[in-house]
């Protein structure tokens, strides 16, 4: 589990294809010796099992397996060397949760339909895929790319939220896991 409170910006070593998955190292302030083979280490909100880990310039380089299933349901199959991305540690018994419960399995990708920047922010207008939009509501919680954030306004398919300034087209989506729970109970009424 995570919280959406990312604790370190990685860069994109490698993405190589390796038939129906890819192998994925990213560069990492966190200390190599911090991090264990195995571990749990969010990516742009997708939570990647660590399959090695060697000391790199400024702490680490952490290699993942990443599948055809992660592929298909987030943007990891467009990442590029050098391309940046929010880093997230597993929760732990006893850590603070500054954002909201995140799992860490990314449900598709979001389009960002608009930016308008202000004041040192940005608001971003968003198309949530089709079958995610009923788990979206205003109050509620959403992680884009890992980032815990709260839903502003919700129109059908599109909603709103408040960032600091990024630059991106499409970003992973997660929805809050009590708005499914709660949408799944209405539904078997």
């Amino acid at each position: 589990m995570f919280t959406g409170i990312i604790s370190d910006v990685g860069e994109v070593i490698e993405m190589t294809p390796l038939g129906e998955r890819n192998w994925l190292t990213i560069a990492s302030a966190y200390p190599a010796k911090s991090i264990n083979v195995g571990a749990s280490i969010a990516n742009a909100g997708v939570c990647l099992t660590v399959v090695g880990v060697e000391p790199h310039a400024r702490g680490s380089a952490i290699a993942y397996d990443v599948g055809a299933e992660t592929l298909a349901v987030a943007t990891l199959g467009e990442w590029r060397t050098r391309g940046r991305v929010n880093l997230e540690r597993a929760l732990k018994v006893g850590d603070e949760l500054g954002g909201h419960m995140v799992s860490g399995h990314a449900d598709g990708i979001a389009e960002i339909l608009a930016r308008r920047d202000f004041d040192g922010m940005a608001h971003f207008a968003l198309r949530a895929p089709k079958d995610l939009a009923k788990f979206i509501a205003v109050k509620g919680s959403v992680a884009l790319d890992g980032t815990s954030l709260t839903v502003n306004a919700v129109d059908g398919d599109t909603f709103e939220v408040l960032l600091i300034p990024h630059t991106l087209n499409k970003v992973n989506i997660e929805v809050d896991q009590m708005a499914r729970y709660a949408a799944r109970l209405m539904e078997a009424r």
